[in-house]
């Protein structure tokens, strides 16, 4: 009677531990698991913005540029057609349908600007301060070093 005992008592405990593991396999994780998760996920989006937002400045800058050459053109092609002397604004060349009016922004929301002299047609954009005649001016004429200086502003 006594090896029976052993043996239901052996029995007993052998469920009791499949139990306890059962119990901890539903557990789940831990709140210092996932915050350890967290952290780590952090760290790596922070290294990924740093790599990114350069980046994504030149994209802006280089598609300022892109925009400024097709007012450019829209201005040229305005006043070639008009026969007109005097220098057309953003405004008229949409008027006129030279320009969709949904591209007389630059990509920080500004308009762009039309610059006449002597015969020469500019556009340009005020660049992220928007602020004229400062360092970061994207004009059409802009050149890939100068838009990487003004990204590095």
């Amino acid at each position: 009677m006594g090896m029976e005992r052993d043996a239901m008592s052996e029995q007993f405990l052998l469920r009791l531990r499949a139990r306890a593991e059962k119990r901890r396999a539903r557990r789940g994780v831990t709140l210092v698991e996932v915050l350890i998760v967290v952290a780590i996920m952090a760290v790596i989006a922070g290294g990924a913005t740093l790599l990114v937002f350069p980046q994504f400045k030149k994209a802006r800058i280089e598609s300022a540029k892109v925009g400024a050459e097709a007012v450019r053109q829209a201005a040229e092609l305005y006043q070639a057609e008009a026969d007109a002397g005097e220098c057309p604004q953003v405004k008229e060349l949409a008027d006129a349908k030279k320009l969709d009016a949904k591209k007389t922004d630059d990509p920080w929301g500004k308009p762009y600007k039309v610059l006449c002299d002597e015969g020469d047609v500019h556009a340009v954009s005020f660049g992220p301060d928007g602020q004229e005649g400062t360092g970061d001016d994207v004009r059409d004429d802009t050149s890939k070093a100068q838009i990487k200086k003004i990204a590095e502003m």
